[in-house]
């Protein structure tokens, strides 16, 4: 085996992995927003909801059932929203890229010429920006423009479906918790174990997520527990005003 072959099934392979690992952190990353981001107001919303409501009564069964009831209809919401969101993105990327596709198939000079330049706006002289952008086109002109000119990958979509199942299970999942916490059997001491929890629990998230996506956890604990802390201290504080008025 020549030198040169060695060095091209080397490349073979080397594109082949950063090919993967591209399609495997987009379907990640995919993952952990929905399913951070499911958690999270899972956890912060039916927080405040049951401690609005134990601010307002001591009826275990009244705090159970509107807990319930924000888990169901909050799972539901945010896997309709996050289906709904996806699939607009979906669709504008779609219609994106036919619409380049035509303008490929009509005038394909120009659309050479209109890769070349956004290959020089990023600094590549005029004479290396037209041989990347030829290059570029033999091999896939749509792939070449839509990450290029659009920014987006005409390979890879996100997937709505997945996305509303991600969202669904972990609102819900993380609604739970201080569902639990609050109707537990420490009745004297409900107030102090939910908001033990859902600090606890928000910490976790906020940690989870930042060392997935390669960010720093501080900021990410931090922003979680203030705004589940101000969350429950509002809810709480407007519940215990309405229970007195009542």
């Amino acid at each position: 085996m020549t030198k040169d072959q060695d060095l091209n099934k080397l490349d073979e392979a080397l594109l082949n992995s950063q090919e993967f690992q591209r399609k495997s952190m987009a379907s990640r990353l995919n993952w952990l927003r929905a399913g951070v981001l499911g958690a999270n107001d899972g956890i912060v919303s039916t927080a405040g909801l049951v401690m609005g409501v134990a601010g307002a009564t001591t009826d275990s069964a009244a705090i159970l059932i509107a807990g319930v009831a924000g888990l169901v209809a909050g799972s539901i919401s945010m896997a309709g929203g996050e289906y709904t969101s996806v699939s607009a993105q979906k669709d504008s990327e779609k219609a994106a890229l036919a619409k380049e596709r035509i303008e490929l198939a009509a005038n394909p000079e120009l659309e050479l010429r209109e890769l070349a330049w956004f290959y020089e706006q990023k600094g590549l002289s005029l004479e290396t920006a037209q041989k990347v952008a030829i290059e570029l086109t033999a091999i896939d002109p749509l792939k070449a423009h839509a990450e290029a000119e659009l920014g987006i990958d005409s390979e890879q979509h996100a997937s709505p479906g997945q996305a509303a199942i991600s969202s669904f299970v972990a609102f819900a999942g993380g609604s739970l918790l201080p569902l639990i916490a609050v109707t537990g059997p420490w009745v004297n001491y409900r107030i102090q174990v939910t908001v033990v929890a859902v600090i606890a629990s928000l910490a976790v998230t906020g940690f989870v997520g930042a060392k997935i996506g390669g960010a720093k956890s501080g900021k990410a604990i931090l922003r979680n527990v203030v705004v589940s802390l101000l969350t429950m201290g509002i809810t709480y504080g407007i519940g215990q005003l309405v229970g007195t008025s009542i």
